[in-house]
């Protein structure tokens, strides 16, 4: 499969999202925010070729280079880039994102040795948080809030109340099955409750279109799915990747990605077991699974 071209969306007149097609594994969204002297980035991206296509984005539209950066979470599709707009730019993430960020390292190229990641130097925040901070962009508010242990540890989303748009992570796959491998069922789902809350109008998810606050139904439907089909085979004493290969997907049959309802359901035998969220799984086999789903080989990094 050959991913699409990325693209910018202007969903306001300083508000604008980056979009990576079809948002399959590694290719993440991004986007901007700008008064026309200060502008904020929000996440950046997997490759160094395609960090410099985000900043060639950002430029085209006349804006300044930014000067503050967010990362919504470590993994290294939204973190990668971070090196080619620091230091100029000040980079803000929870303290669980910074942390992570660090110990993982360039953990997409054990994944994934095969990609050309190029030059993407690991850096953490400058800045960090542990439950809000509020950004200004001249007199723009851009709201930066931990949801708890969701996707991951240390997730974010930054909400602009202004225009009504929130840039959601990865708390958000639209159009592709999400994952919360390293994260938390049960607080992915207090994270879609406090998404709705906000009253957004434009949701720019970690990948795939930019929506509307549908997805987030959505994603709870597949995440209650989940817990269900856990409940239910943790109670037979099936393995999640026993477990993963009887599941009827039924609607989600059709969502890419859909290899990772194993690694899912690793994370939901974790809590079903008593272990803290974000806690008690080995990420690697997580992936191990999915890729043994995949027919034996790891998934294609598109990036």
């Amino acid at each position: 499969m050959t991913a699409g071209e990325p693209y910018t969306v202007e969903l306001a007149e300083d508000v604008h999202a980056y979009v990576q097609p079809d948002g399959g594994w590694c290719l993440n969204n991004s986007g901007f925010v700008s008064d026309g002297t200060t502008t904020l980035l929000v996440d950046t991206a997997a490759t160094e070729r395609r960090t410099l296509a985000l900043s060639a984005a950002i430029e085209d539209k006349g804006v300044p280079a930014p000067r503050l950066l967010v990362n919504t979470h470590h993994h290294g599709d939204h973190t990668y880039g971070n090196g080619h707009f620091m230091p100029t730019a000040t980079l803000v993430s929870h303290a669980a994102c910074r942390r992570e960020a660090l110990a993982s390292g360039q953990h997409l190229h054990l994944l994934w040795p095969q990609t050309d990641f190029g030059h993407v130097p690991i850096k953490g925040a400058d800045l960090t948080f542990t439950d809000r901070t509020t950004l200004h962009v001249g007199d723009i508010e851009a709201e930066v809030i931990h949801p708890g242990v969701s996707h991951t540890v240390g997730d974010s989303f930054v909400w602009l109340p202004h225009r009504r748009v929130v840039f959601t992570g990865d708390l958000v796959f639209e159009g592709g099955t999400p994952f919360f491998l390293m994260g938390s069922l049960s607080g992915s789902l207090r994270a879609l409750e406090m998404l709705r809350a906000l009253g957004a109008e434009t949701v720019v998810p970690g990948h795939g279109p930019v929506t509307d606050p549908s997805a987030f139904d959505r994603a709870e439907r597949y995440i209650r799915f989940v817990a269900d089909v856990a409940e239910k085979s943790h109670a037979a004493g099936l393995t999640p990747l026993e477990a993963a290969r009887q599941t009827d997907l039924g609607e989600y049959a059709e969502l890419p990605e859909s290899e990772r309802l194993v690694a899912n359901l690793r994370r939901a035998y974790a809590e079903l077991d008593g272990h803290p969220e974000g806690e008690g799984v080995d990420p690697f086999a997580g992936f191990t699974d999915m890729a043994a789903i995949n027919g034996g080989e790891m998934m294609t990094c598109h990036a």
